[in-house]
């Protein structure tokens, strides 16, 4: 029942406030970065490391937090990451509500730096999330569509992350199945 409950309190301190701002040129190296730090500490059991989320799509008003998503060899390597992450000052979520993942969020002085996402090669959610990100950097009327479903959710919750990423949810959904129609396309 203690992971249970350690799930539920980690939830409920990520519902931090909400704060869009517009994009910054300095989130693709200090992505970069961040990635080339992640690299070393998981060594040879990663096969890459992707940048995912708002901060990848040039041009949107974003939270000012990078979502990374390392991918590894294989899913027996997923927990062998923790150690490495901690290290490198990480806090470690498990697999928080996705299966076949491992979550980890990067703090400094109350700030939410970094969030990790990390995936087993051939996990259907790494497509997805691709996916969604080249078909918005490459259709920037959905791109800007986006940024309006986060302003409109932003406004609506903006003391409350979680309920603002549940506000989008539906909208992002939807934009995963037209991503992944346009993806099987190519």
């Amino acid at each position: 029942m203690t992971g249970v409950a350690d799930e539920i309190e980690a939830r409920r301190a990520d519902a931090t406030p909400v704060t869009l701002t517009p994009h910054d040129t300095a989130w693709e190296e200090t992505a970069a970065a961040e990635m080339r730090r992640i690299s070393t500490a998981i060594g040879a059991a990663l096969l890459r490391v992707e940048h995912i989320g708002s901060t990848a799509i040039p041009g949107i008003a974003a939270k000012p937090t990078i979502d990374l998503m390392p991918l590894v060899r294989a899913e027996g390597d997923l927990d062998s990451c923790r150690g490495p992450m901690e290290s490198l000052g990480y806090l470690w979520r498990g697999e928080y509500g996705i299966a076949g993942r491992r979550y980890s969020v990067l703090e400094q002085g109350g700030k939410r730096l970094f969030h990790v996402h990390i995936f087993a090669e051939g996990n259907e959610n790494v497509a997805r999330h691709l996916s969604f990100r080249d078909y918005l950097q490459a259709h920037r009327d959905e791109a800007l569509a986006y940024e309006a479903a986060k302003s409109a959710a932003a406004a609506a919750h903006p003391d409350n992350s979680m309920a603002y990423n549940d506000h989008k949810s539906g909208w992002i959904r939807a934009c995963q199945e037209r991503a992944k129609t346009w993806a099987a396309g190519l």
